[in-house]
């Protein structure tokens, strides 16, 4: 087993909700926050160690449908750049129980326990393994205790519906924070860091 870190990030409401009550495509907690420079810095900060981005299909094939044109956007913030070019040319892992062919170069497409997968990158390689925007992916790694970091972007809004990161059944487990920053805007770039 190699020292891989387990990293993941995920914006979310004051009320802990990574969607509004409008489902998967209502971010309206979200989005104003989305493009602040506490935001963008800590994006940066997310990537800048990971080898490796896991993702659900959905963020895959939307990450797909954003991100390549702001790589070389010269008129794109930078910080969105160095996101878009990272993500572009890192080695991706895509959960999908549907697509046959890779929606990205530099990707391979899994249909098996998010555990499992985990297991088998950090056995190999080497830099952070970052889940990125994937709340299912989040979901089982913490339910199987497998995150070693959390990049939290949380919003001053309450969402008042919608689907939560953190669910009852969690195994209990002790986090301390590593990184805080506060925005104009009131929303909080937090990286916690797992407890062993």
């Amino acid at each position: 087993m190699t020292d891989r870190l387990v990293t993941a990030n995920l914006n979310i409401s004051l009320d802990g909700r990574y969607n509004g009550p409008g489902g998967a495509m209502d971010l309206g907690a979200i989005i104003p926050y989305a493009t602040t420079d506490v935001a963008r810095d800590h994006m940066t900060r997310l990537y800048e160690n990971a080898t490796t981005a896991v993702l659900g299909r959905l963020n895959a094939q939307g990450f797909l449908g954003f991100w390549p044109s702001v790589a070389d956007n010269e008129d794109a913030d930078p910080r969105d750049r160095g996101y878009a070019k990272w993500l572009r040319d890192t080695d991706k892992v895509v959960f999908s129980t549907t697509l046959t062919e890779s929606p990205w170069e530099r990707t391979r497409l899994v249909n098996a326990p998010a555990a499992e997968v985990i297991t088998e990158l950090k056995s190999t390689g080497e830099g952070e393994i970052l889940v990125n925007s994937s709340a299912s992916i989040i979901k089982a790694l913490l339910a199987a205790d497998q995150l070693d970091r959390l990049y939290l972007m949380i919003t001053p809004q309450i969402a008042g519906g919608g689907q939560h990161l953190f669910e009852d059944g969690l195994p209990a487990t002790q986090w301390k924070v590593t990184h805080q920053e506060t925005g104009d805007l009131g929303e909080l770039a937090m990286v916690y860091d797992r407890v062993r």
